[in-house]
């Protein structure tokens, strides 16, 4: 469900009316970067550089404080939410089509998308605005889930399309908040993560420069899993850092598992085939980069 959520996410950090839209606020749209960091952390309010830092995981602290809190001089977060949904909406419209947007098989995708993201950040104390917290679903680990809780307190969308990717959005940073809690438990730090995902051929290494580590950082990374046997000494992971990645990977799912148990295998499955045509639209636009941080497709 992640490998076919991720990519409709996904699109607003890469599709030209996203930035369009940033350019609108007034951001810099030379690079990616103030529009992604504007857009993924605007849930959280106004957060600081290390909050940030800390909620994204894999950014360098020294990067993140390139943007943060600059981002906010430039926009407000409640402006920076409008113009998110309206990238969204005019981003859905060009990669899906109106006929697939309007259509009730994307209707029905959103409804069904929503009850899992819903159930991803269950019932709870009240927090801004009135929307629950996820305290049944915090994982073991730093940080709880912010991103999926921050997301979660937002009001929901009307249009299907929108709803579809909002719950979209809950449902990936609520996986990416258990991850995090995943690396830890592994003894992984940030740069580390990075390192030994490369390791495992997740993607090339220079990939993952867009994170903003040194090559002095790196190399100590890999000074360090090596000495934990976890590197060969061309990079590369050795059975014993594999074994430790698909620990990860195994502790992640059963992290993220919960909105699709409550969701349950039928709907589930139904999800799986209606989101069959939106993801090839995402997938076949173009615009989403072959080689990525996440891995997906390869892991």
């Amino acid at each position: 469900m992640w490998h076919l959520l991720e990519p409709l996410h996904a699109l607003l950090y890469y599709a030209p009316e996203a930035f369009d839209e940033a350019a609108a606020l007034g951001y810099d749209t030379g690079e990616r970067w103030p529009g992604y960091f504007a857009w993924r952390a605007a849930p959280l309010g106004t957060p600081g550089r290390d909050r940030v830092t800390s909620a994204f995981h894999s950014f360098s602290p020294a990067m993140v404080a390139r943007y943060v809190p600059a981002v906010w001089d430039t926009a407000g977060p409640a402006d920076v939410l409008a113009a998110r949904l309206r990238a969204v909406d005019r981003t859905y419209r060009a990669v899906l089509g109106d006929d697939t947007v309007t259509g009730p098989d994307l209707a029905e995708a959103a409804a069904l998308a929503r009850r899992a993201a819903e159930a991803a950040v269950p019932s709870g104390p009240s927090g801004p605005g009135g929307r629950p917290l996820a305290e049944a679903a915090v994982p073991s680990g730093p940080g709880g889930r912010p991103l999926a809780e921050a997301n979660a307190r937002l009001p929901w969308p009307t249009a299907p399309h929108l709803v579809l990717w909002q719950a979209a959005t809950i449902l990936r940073e609520h996986r990416g908040d258990g991850h995090l809690a995943a690396l830890a438990a592994a003894g992984l730090d940030p740069v580390e993560t990075l390192v030994s995902f490369a390791a495992i051929g997740a993607a090339p290494e220079p990939v993952f420069e867009s994170r903003g580590w040194s090559p002095a950082e790196w190399s100590a990374a890999r000074d360090r899993l090596a000495a934990r046997g976890l590197l060969h000494p061309d990079g590369t992971a050795t059975e014993t850092g594999r074994a430790l990645r698909a620990e990860v990977e195994r502790r992640t799912d059963e992290a993220a598992a919960a909105p699709w148990t409550a969701l349950g295998p039928e709907a589930t499955n139904r999800l799986a085939d209606l989101l069959g045509t939106p993801w090839l639209a995402a997938i076949g636009s173009g615009l989403l980069p072959a080689e990525n941080t996440l891995g997906i497709g390869k892991v």
